[in-house]
């Protein structure tokens, strides 16, 4: 099969509109097979390329694909991973994305959600900059593609001093550590 042909009766499939049904978020974790993710919410990876890459003195695969799910009143802790990453929104509540450079002098918010109602339906986060996201109402659902692929080896949360800096910041602008 070559790149970008889709496999026989892909086409068919794709384009069947589904009934839509109401699927609240314990639906989704249980449909999905989501399992609890370290940051908060909870993810399943859906894909691991088998192409390999060397990343800073790393085997690593090229590309990871998650799907990750926040309800209300959770969020994704800030953290930073090594590596570029692209949040896709698929359903539900927007999704509210906060990040900020490493050098800590620039911050944003950005909203992921339906592009029908104005908002950005993917945005990408540049390695080693913090990230953080919460739910906007009951439940958000999104994917995440991280290039090269995502390890735990290039995760991490916010040290002591990052946190306290965080603490500050966030509370003026009306974010969580």
């Amino acid at each position: 099969m070559k790149p970008g042909i889709a496999a026989p009766g892909f086409f068919f499939c794709a384009f069947l509109k589904k009934e839509k049904i109401g699927m609240n978020a314990q639906d989704l974790i249980n449909r999905l097979q989501l399992l609890p993710h370290p940051e908060g919410g909870f993810y399943k990876e859906i894909y691991r390329s088998e192409t390999g890459c060397n990343y800073e003195s790393q085997d690593r695969s090229v590309l990871t694909g998650i799907y990750f799910l926040l309800r209300q009143n959770e969020h994704s802790r800030w953290h930073v991973v090594d590596a570029d990453e692209v949040w896709h929104y698929y359903d539900g509540a927007p999704l509210e994305l906060f990040i900020a450079s490493p050098d800590r002098l620039i911050y944003n918010k950005i909203i992921l959600g339906p592009v029908t109602e104005g908002y950005e339906a993917s945005y990408v986060i540049p390695r080693n900059w913090y990230q953080a996201a919460r739910s906007a109402g009951e439940w958000s659902l999104c994917g995440c593609n991280v290039a090269p692929a995502f390890s735990f080896d290039g995760f991490r949360f916010l040290t002591t001093e990052e946190g306290d800096a965080f603490r500050l910041i966030s509370a003026e602008a009306g974010l969580m550590v």
